[in-house]
């Protein structure tokens, strides 16, 4: 049996910065904690609370803490939360990925005109409501996640109107959902925000996925980008399994395979992938 692996498959940019970054804190001895998971993977997350580092989840929660750092997470923050932060005295480090926080300066300058900001992604996803939360507080974003809405939209205030995506969102929906935007009578102007890796991933993966018998795509259950390399699969393979670990597939039955192919998404750890593999070698 022939075992692919995405050479996409696991830690991002964005990820990788964020994860090593908390380590070189732990390093320095301090208190640490992180505002929400630093990323969206559950094993990485117990492995830093092992070595102390404890996860807050709103302003409230720091209000009693006198000492320590905390880290932003991968996804970012709102700007009020930020200057909440900024201003609690303890020592700040910022995480946020590179590429999202250009969208937060892009929405920042672009609502303060009084230009319409359309975000094209999951209105509860944790990156979408850090870059709503970096618009003018009279001029709120609005959030496309469908072609429905895409149709519905009227914007209140302005006829110009500034689109950006999810980093994690996939090209092709974007790429629909703005063409029906553009159909409006508005001064549409679209900053394609995807992330290369996240685009270069998942073509990888449907190649892969159109070429073997059984796709595995590994990833947390909270993960976005994960659950669209698993549409896409699912779309070229019809048997494509989601796990988080290699515990995952101990349920899985056995059957002639020729061709397994795996990916991860950008959240999952290149142990986590390594184990998955040993796991098919030794057991399919």
């Amino acid at each position: 049996m022939e075992i692919i692996v995405a050479k996409s498959a696991g830690f991002c940019f964005g990820v990788k910065r964020a994860v090593d970054t908390v380590y070189s804190e732990i390093d320095k001895g301090d208190r640490i904690y992180t505002f929400g998971p630093i990323i969206h993977n559950s094993v990485v997350v117990s492995e830093l609370e092992r070595l102390g580092v404890k996860v807050i989840e709103d302003t409230e929660s720091f209000a009693g803490i006198r000492k320590g750092t905390v880290i932003i997470r991968s996804h970012g923050v709102s700007k009020d939360t930020y200057e909440a932060l900024c201003s609690s005295g303890l020592t700040v480090v910022d995480a946020t990925c590179p590429f999202v926080k250009k969208i937060h300066r892009i929405v920042e300058h672009d609502s303060a005109e009084g230009k319409c900001i359309v975000i094209i992604g999951s209105r509860d996803h944790p990156e979408v409501c850090a870059i709503r939360g970096w618009c003018s507080p009279g001029n709120p974003a609005y959030v496309i996640e469908n072609e429905q809405e895409a149709y519905d939209f009227f914007p209140k205030s302005s006829r110009d109107v500034t689109v950006v995506s999810q980093t994690t969102i996939r090209r092709a929906k974007f790429e629909d959902l703005v063409e029906i935007l553009r159909k409006k009578s508005y001064n549409v102007n679209v900053v394609n925000t995807i992330c290369n890796a996240t685009s270069e991933r998942q073509e990888e993966a449907r190649k892969i996925a159109s070429e073997v018998d059984m796709m595995i795509v590994i990833g947390d259950c909270k993960s976005s980008n994960t659950q669209k390399l698993y549409e896409i699969c699912s779309h070229e393979c019809e048997c494509t399994l989601y796990v988080q670990t290699s515990d995952d597939l101990k349920e899985v039955p056995s059957r002639s395979l020729r061709r397994v192919g795996i990916t991860a998404g950008a959240s999952t750890p290149k142990k986590t992938i390594e184990e998955v593999q040993n796991y098919v070698r030794i057991n399919f």
